[in-house]
């Protein structure tokens, strides 16, 4: 329920200001897409945009998303988007293939288009990204192979195999441990955990009965380690088994202090939420991103622009020792 209205407030709100006149006339909306509406993660990243909302007057910013992982939906709310004659739209796309053609069309109509997590897009004017994600992908396997002295079995899990960032992560940490971490050995499958910590929850249990003799998990989504210490915690192996990812506090913190969860990282996705609304909001004024940026948002003081993808430096590292420190 609460992330039905929370859909439809989104979708109410829109509509108001494509069809108020007199004051809001002179006002630009920017809608930020999500992946999915009334999660941790999501939840994290609409306080960035209503962030941005607040310091800027003339401009309407909101977030909505399908209630579920589906790109059929979400391509579905961009093109109520663009019939509501919205200025810019802000996307997180589940799939970068079933987004082109309706980012194609808003950008024909003259809508700014700004992705975070979508390096791969062609129809955007920008794509943001935390930090480059090879880089990340590598750094996210060494925590694995340290906490598993570099030996053993292990899984990976992505949100979905057309998920580009999730994707690129695990390439690039396969190929890491091919190349750094000879005596481990990745179990071949992309484990696809739909976005959603239940999934990932039963894939672990058939994991841990398929292969038991796998000793790391590496997850893509934020609900992917939520789900695996969830199984690796009710099979008590949460000193055998070491798991790592992309999580926040706030959905992984039960994990962190059970020790069902050894690492998480992440970016503060509100700070992705203003960055892909500053961005935005700048290319409706004409301008460009240029090499050496400051967007004046933590880890986007100074970006790196390669085409249109723009990059900060901001991932964190979060365990049992540091998770305090972080309050989202």
């Amino acid at each position: 329920m609460k992330t039905r209205l929370k859909f439809i407030a989104a979708s109410m709100l829109a509509l108001s200001v494509a069809t108020a006149g007199g004051a809001m006339a002179d006002n630009k909306t920017i809608a930020t897409v999500v992946k999915i509406a009334g999660v941790g993660w999501f939840d994290r990243m609409e306080k960035g945009v209503d962030a941005f909302a607040a310091a800027n007057a003339d401009i309407n910013a909101f977030q909505q998303g399908p209630g579920q992982a589906d790109a059929a939906q979400q391509a579905q709310i961009i093109e109520d988007l663009i019939a509501q004659n919205v200025d810019a739209i802000g996307v997180v796309p589940l799939s970068a293939e079933t987004l082109e053609a309706v980012l194609k069309k808003a950008r024909e109509r003259g809508i700014v288009v700004v992705a975070h997590e979508g390096a791969t897009l062609e129809n955007i004017d920008y794509d943001v990204e935390a930090f480059d994600n090879e880089a990340y992908g590598v750094h996210l396997m060494d925590a694995l192979a340290e906490r598993m002295n570099g030996k053993g079995d292990y899984a990976t899990f992505v949100g979905a195999l057309t998920n580009v960032t999730h994707n690129i992560w695990v390439d690039a940490a396969v190929a890491h441990q091919r190349q750094k971490y000879p005596e481990m050995n990745w179990l071949g499958e992309k484990y696809v955990s739909d976005e959603d910590a239940q999934t990932a929850y039963r894939k672990t249990q058939e994991i841990l009965v398929t292969h038991p003799s796998v000793r790391g998990f590496l997850g893509s989504s934020s609900n992917d380690v939520v789900g695996i210490g969830q199984a690796i915690d009710e099979a008590g192996l949460n000193d055998a088994t070491e798991v790592v990812g992309t999580s926040i506090v706030s959905m992984a913190g039960s994990g962190l202090e059970n020790g069902s969860i050894d690492m998480i990282a992440a970016w503060d996705p509100k700070d992705a939420g203003l960055a892909i609304n500053e961005i935005a909001a700048r290319v409706m004024r004409g301008e460009t991103i240029a090499q050496g940026d400051d967007l004046g948002i933590p880890g986007y003081e100074s970006v790196t622009v390669d085409g249109k993808v723009v990059t900060g430096s901001a991932w964190i590292d979060m365990t049992a020792d540091n998770m305090g420190d972080y309050d989202f």
